[in-house]
């Protein structure tokens, strides 16, 4: 990254400063009206872009024959009775006492875009554009329910997710604060923010000259209007050379902790999750690449696999090791699954296209109960047989753990109320609650 000239520091601060300023849960007619609230502070989704296979990773069926499991024919088992993972998932195998694996997410949706929205979102495209999950939760956790942190709440490493706009109608103040650059890089450079090869002893000096000679500002100081101005230029320079942002220098990280995560961006992002959660931070994705597999799909599940393993499992213990497991919920998945019958022929050569029919999702803490596994598929993984889970299920749960009512509304910049998940239909069959809450 080349440096920044001033006319890019400030315009990279400006922008951060625009930020800073800028469901159904499927209760039938015999379940309580208004569920019970949970009590979680904090969302870490990790999102496996492309969508992972689901028989490859937490619904293996090792008897399907060589055209479905092909070289994946084993399985193990899990410390949760019934519940076994592809043998590449050992650690999170390990450790299924704090995991929730639901195995009957479905819906249909075989395209990116669709279902990249569907699951982020819990409605299907088409006139209004929502708000994703991260969106919504900075509205009811961030600066308007009295925020201070000067971290913006909704925080993506290191890319944007690409699919969809993130914040919909609420618009541009709700769009997550996306890091860019590589942790696993050392030093970690948050793209826009900090300027590669210059100290922040140069960067602090440039800025005291330019106080000085800044006369505007001192105007700005005195009026009212052009305060608030004034204020978020200053928690911008917090960000980018004071305390705020060290969080994002994993210097001071013990190497046995990187390494226990692994020394890979997955791994070193899954860090930095951990600590914006601990400073606060509600809500944060990783966003990881390289799940679209239509081609040598095994192949790159035998490296994809064990990282994510290392990865996600670190993440669970670390959180539980801390105390922060129990307001902290892990979301791990991605937009659908792959295609259970393989595609062997060339190009392909062994490869699984994308499949909305049946896919899992890991879900951990923040009261979702350990131990616990919900749904079926059939014999190969195709369709699901038992407890389908629809995205705005799981959307309404995640909302109640962090304690939003999913008969909560939000009002469209139109002037109109707009319920934060989709409502179900009062004659619809009851999915219930995915979990109980711990």
């Amino acid at each position: 990254m080349k440096n920044l000239t001033r006319r890019d520091f400030l315009r990279a601060g400006s922008a951060l400063a625009a930020g800073l300023c800028a469901p159904r849960l499927g209760f039938g007619q015999n379940a309580p009206q208004t569920p019970q609230l949970g009590k979680a502070k904090a969302v870490i989704q990790i999102w496996l872009w492309g969508g992972p296979c689901h028989m490859d990773t937490f619904d293996p069926k090792p008897k399907a024959g060589n055209d479905y499991a092909g070289p994946f024919s084993t399985a193990i088992a899990t410390k949760t009775d019934g519940l076994t993972f592809n043998p590449r998932l050992s650690q999170l195998a390990a450790m299924s006492d704090k995991l929730s694996i639901i195995r009957s997410m479905t819906h249909s949706t075989n395209a990116h875009e669709t279902a990249s929205y569907l699951v982020q979102t819990g409605r299907m495209p088409g006139g209004t554009v929502y708000p994703c999950v991260g969106a919504v939760i900075s509205k009811f956790k961030g600066y308007e329910a009295g925020y201070k942190n000067v971290i913006p709440p909704y925080i993506v490493l290191t890319e944007p997710l690409g699919r969809f706009s993130e914040s919909g109608f609420l618009g541009a103040r709700y769009k997550p604060f996306a890091t860019g650059g590589d942790p696993a890089k050392n030093p970690f450079v948050v793209e826009g923010i900090v300027a590669e090869g210059v100290s922040v002893e140069h960067q602090k000096g440039k800025r005291e000259l330019l106080e000085e000679l800044n006369t505007f500002k001192k105007a700005m100081n005195q009026n009212p209007a052009l305060a608030k101005g004034a204020i978020s230029e200053d928690q911008a320079y917090d960000l980018i050379m004071g305390d705020a942002g060290k969080i994002f220098d994993l210097s001071d990280e013990p190497e046995k902790v990187r390494e226990r995560y692994g020394k890979n961006t997955l791994g070193q992002s899954c860090i930095i999750a951990r600590r914006l959660v601990e400073a606060g931070v509600p809500y944060v994705t990783v966003n990881s690449k390289g799940w679209d597999t239509h081609k040598m799909h095994f192949k790159i599940m035998e490296n994809a696999l064990p990282m994510l393993d290392r990865a996600v499992s670190a993440l669970i213990e670390d959180l539980s090791q801390r105390g922060l497991l129990d307001t902290t919920i892990v979301w791990c998945g991605g937009e659908f699954g792959r295609a259970p019958k393989i595609q062997w022929t060339p190009p392909f050569s062994g490869g699984r296209g994308h499949w909305g029919y049946a896919f899992s999702t890991l879900m951990a803490g923040g009261g979702f109960k350990g131990g616990t596994f919900v749904g079926e598929t059939d014999d190969k993984a195709e369709y699901v047989t038992k407890r389908p889970v629809h995205p705005s299920d799981l959307i309404g749960t995640i909302y109640n753990r962090l304690g939003i009512d999913s008969n909560t509304t939000i009002m469209h910049p139109n002037g109109y109320p707009v319920s934060v998940i989709e409502p179900k239909p009062k004659d619809a069959a009851s999915d219930g609650l995915l979990f109980e809450v711990i």
